[in-house]
């Protein structure tokens, strides 16, 4: 039984206790959060021990993994502090994304875990759904073929204004690691980006890159779309046929290249997600399985850094009129 705790008691951090309560693998022991007013009723509605010190909580309970949820500046400024902490206290760590927003700081993280020889995991949760199992299983079956090229979209709307770079850096972890997935590194990117209507920030972006297969992909991305419809698509085209994932887990089509039959499978079929929600649970599950096992971790630490190197490459793409080379 792997003991647990979540750290940052926020909307996420509660979707995280939510999911370890409900896995049979996993015993929730202990939350942390600052705030006592966000901390103290999840803690007496789970029946375990509220802290409002890190460290305090570190020397009170017996812990073997601990969920980072807190948010900060770009949702990641808040992750450095916490998960040196836990790091070196020996825990595992499952982060939320963007593993942080400062890159120098996810990669002392990433190597901090290496140094302890503890395992470090990122929720990059949109590839955790039964449509992108599906669909790896075609590409590794060879269905696929080699890949050609990997469109990708994601669009939702928030308005927050907090810094120039937000949407960039806290939204699209997600949708280059679904990139990443499927089309493996990525070695050169290639940025444009827009400000909507009554913005400051960088609200809209499009984004080129090649992988380090030679295949090419892009990236639609906006904080100015609606909430109220599908909010995200991804396209693969490869040598033997080509797939689309709609809207995370809803609906899987593949065209295979040579025949006039398509395959379509509905999340229903697929394993019943019925909600984008059901990503956490998927994610989470996982951690606490591969942990468990003694790893290796899908959605690592290496590939949520990975996935922040290709964003801040893509800043300085359009800060400087460039192609930028990256190791993603």
């Amino acid at each position: 039984m792997l003991r647990v705790a979540v750290v940052g008691l926020g909307g996420i951090g509660r979707t995280h206790t939510r999911c370890y309560d409900a896995n049979p693998d996993a015993q929730l022991v202990a939350l942390c959060d600052l705030l006592p007013e966000r901390v103290d009723p999840v803690a007496k509605e789970y029946g375990v021990p509220a802290y409002h010190d890190l460290d305090e909580m570190l020397r009170s309970e017996q812990i073997d993994a601990v969920s980072v949820a807190t948010a900060g500046p770009e949702n990641g400024g808040h992750h450095y502090e916490p998960t040196m902490t836990l790091l070196s206290a020996g825990k595992h760590v499952l982060v939320e994304k963007p593993i942080s927003n400062d890159i120098e700081r996810a990669r002392e993280m990433v190597a901090a875990a290496k140094q302890h020889g503890l395992l470090l995991g990122v929720d990059l949760n949109h590839r955790f759904t039964p449509a992108a199992e599906r669909a790896k299983k075609l590409q590794t079956d060879g269905e696929l073929g080699d890949v050609l090229f990997v469109n990708m979209n994601l669009w939702i709307n928030n308005p927050n204004e907090s810094s120039p770079w937000f949407h960039l850096r806290a939204l699209h972890s997600h949708s280059i690691d679904v990139m990443r997935y499927f089309g493996g590194p990525i070695r050169k990117v290639q940025a444009f980006c827009h400000k909507g209507p009554g913005r400051q920030i960088w609200s809209n972006a499009s984004i080129n890159v090649q992988f380090a297969s030679g295949a090419v992909g892009h990236l639609t991305g906006s904080y100015d779309a609606s909430g109220l419809h599908p909010i995200e698509r991804c396209e693969v085209g490869g040598s033997g046929g080509r797939f689309v994932i709609e809207n995370v887990f809803q609906r899987l089509e593949f065209f295979p290249r040579n025949s006039p039959e398509k395959l379509v499978v509905d999340s229903s079929i697929m394993g019943g997600m019925t909600a984008f929600s059901q990503t956490f649970d998927n994610r989470i599950n996982a951690f606490v399985a591969q942990v468990a096992a003694g790893g290796p971790i899908d959605g690592s630490g290496d590939e949520g850094l990975a996935a922040q190197e290709v964003i801040e490459g893509a800043i300085r793409s359009w800060e400087n009129g460039t192609i930028e080379e990256v190791n993603g």
